[in-house]
């Protein structure tokens, strides 16, 4: 591919690049040479000057010019002695091969020289007094060119009198241009040739990059890419975000910025990940190295975000990773719905098999003319249901909840867990938003603890709930396997197919759990029920902080 091909009526960046440096080559040559020629200018100067001065020294002590010079200061007529000043001036040319020589009078005018249109006039001797009897060198104009001129005073031999009668003025122009150039050409043309054929290379290596890096496309090629590229990036509606193998941030699109929370703050592209106050969590799921994550769920504020992150490369380096971010947050709302109209089934199909399997001995033994039996049977039935619903209705004041514990009970005996109640707990009735929220987390916990200790000798639940002015606690635990101290934060935040793997269960409900005391501002933890207990059966226990706006009831007890 050329680097100097038209794309579209329009020169690639590649060419563009080789053409400035192109430019800059010719400008770098060009200056050379102008400091080349000042540099052989200022030497011709030292050069030449010295050599004028010295003939001007010469000429200035010869005999006859003095002589000369002191008889036309005292009246001798000056022809008597022009034709023989001149002869000296042009004697002193063809010694040094100076372009002038004059013979200047004190009051400055030329009296003789080898140019016969410069006598009667004025000689330039740069503002130097002739008659202060001083040498020196100048740079002067005369013939249309700019001369070296060297001038020395002539001092009179007469007694009493030293002062000076005139001065001799030798003139070497300097060569044009084209002499300077056609005499520096075999150096200069070496050294601006080698320097040419350097950059020329060079340039068109750094064009060569430069095209591929840039694809061959031009400036405005690349402009309305990177402008596609924002468009797009900011048109999904999923979040996405690139992180550089410096924990940079590269890109990240308004979907991502809303839902990490960073929409009201600067501009997060070119911080650290880390500096950005994200959760630490959060942090290792858009940084962390090693596997792709797939589907990993987190809690990001109040909101349940799925996250997938895979590496990015170019050209086979890695240049860091993309992760997409997906708000499910109001499809776990839905799955709590979901969860608790499957809790109520469960709950009501319990009592449905309870009832059955009751309503069957109860024929049974009718059938069997034992009618003691019956009876006996129907008031024990109604004794031990009476005695659950008042035990749970004194300790819990709100209705929903109350409920649920009554129904949670029916469900734990049909799978042969005992679920007690705290005989310490102690709720009034709250608002229905606080009464809704708290029914989905205990049920969830308790339906996590069931699950749990199922099947085991002993099985047991043990639920604690108690209000205060600020926040309802919650204390559920089961004598079941426990959580692995690996998986206690995991079993929140992996994904909602995690709770299968620790639990036995469908996976949603701890995740639901924390989501509900995150936006309310609370907290849930879990430790094992017997710390003291290593390994199996060490149980779990989860503690539950669900701040409400009131815990007063009708009753008017806390």
């Amino acid at each position: 591919m050329n680097p100097l091909r038209w794309r579209r009526g329009e020169l690639t960046l590649a060419a563009k690049v080789l053409l400035l440096q192109l430019v800059v080559i010719v400008v770098l040559l060009t200056a050379v040479g102008v400091l080349s020629i000042r540099q052989s200018n200022a030497d011709f100067a030292d050069e030449r000057g010295a050599q004028m001065r010295s003939l001007a020294e010469y000429v200035a002590v010869q005999d006859f010019v003095r002589t000369a010079l002191e008889d036309v200061r005292g009246g001798t007529e000056l022809w008597q002695v022009t034709a023989d000043l001149t002869s000296y001036a042009e004697r002193g040319v063809r010694l040094s091969g100076a372009t002038d020589v004059l013979v200047v009078g004190p009051d400055g005018t030329v009296l003789a020289a080898t140019d016969a249109s410069r006598v009667g006039k004025r000689a330039d001797l740069g503002g130097a007094d002739v008659a202060a009897g001083r040498g020196g060198t100048v740079d002067v104009e005369a013939g249309g060119e700019r001369r070296v001129a060297a001038f020395a005073p002539v001092i009179a031999d007469l007694p009493g009198d030293n002062g000076a009668v005139g001065a001799i003025v030798a003139e070497a122009a300097y060569p044009s241009l084209g002499d300077q150039l056609a005499e520096a050409v075999p150096e200069l043309g070496l050294f601006l040739g080698l320097g040419a054929l350097l950059g020329l290379v060079g340039t068109w290596l750094v064009a060569r990059m430069v095209r591929r890096s840039t694809r061959g496309l031009g400036t405005t090629e690349l402009a309305h890419l990177a402008d596609h590229r924002e468009a797009l990036l900011h048109a999904i509606r999923e979040g996405v975000v690139g992180v550089g193998t410096d924990g940079r941030v590269t890109a990240m699109n308004d979907a991502a910025r809303a839902t990490l929370g960073l929409d009201a703050g600067p501009d997060p592209v070119g911080r650290r990940v880390d500096e950005l106050g994200l959760d630490p969590h959060v942090v290792a799921l858009l940084t962390g190295e090693g596997a792709e994550v797939r589907d990993a769920l987190a809690l990001v504020g109040t909101r349940v975000v799925v996250f997938n992150r895979g590496d990015a490369s170019s050209g086979g380096r890695g240049i860091g990773t993309v992760t997409t971010l997906r708000d499910r947050t109001e499809l776990v709302s839905l799955q709590s719905q979901l969860s608790s109209n499957l809790s109520i089934t469960d709950t009501l199909r319990a009592q449905t098999h309870e009832f059955d399997n009751r309503l069957h001995t109860i024929s049974g033994l009718v059938q069997l003319g034992e009618y003691d039996e019956v009876a006996a049977l129907v008031g024990t039935l109604t004794r031990h249901r009476a005695e659950v619903g008042e035990h749970v209705a004194k300790r819990l004041a709100d209705p929903a909840v109350a409920a649920l514990v009554v129904a949670k009970h029916a469900v734990a005996e049909e799978r042969g867990v005992a679920l007690e109640l705290d005989p310490g707990s102690r709720l009034p009735v709250l608002a229905p938003d606080e009464s809704a929220d708290l029914t989905t987390v205990l049920g969830n916990l308790v339906d996590n603890g069931v699950d749990a200790c199922a099947g085991r000798p002993d099985a047991l639940v043990e639920v604690w709930v108690h209000a205060d002015e600020r926040a309802v606690h919650v204390r559920v635990r089961d004598n079941g396997p426990g959580v692995p101290d690996e998986l206690r934060d995991a079993i929140f935040v992996r994904g909602f197919s995690t709770k299968e793997a620790v639990l036995g269960g469908r996976g949603i409900g701890l995740p639901l759990v924390r989501l509900i005391c995150a936006q309310r501002g609370g907290e849930v933890v879990v430790d094992a029920a017997d710390p003291e207990e290593d390994g199996d059966g060490s149980g779990a226990e989860f503690r539950v902080v669900l701040p409400i706006g009131s815990a007063v009831g009708q009753d008017g007890q806390p």
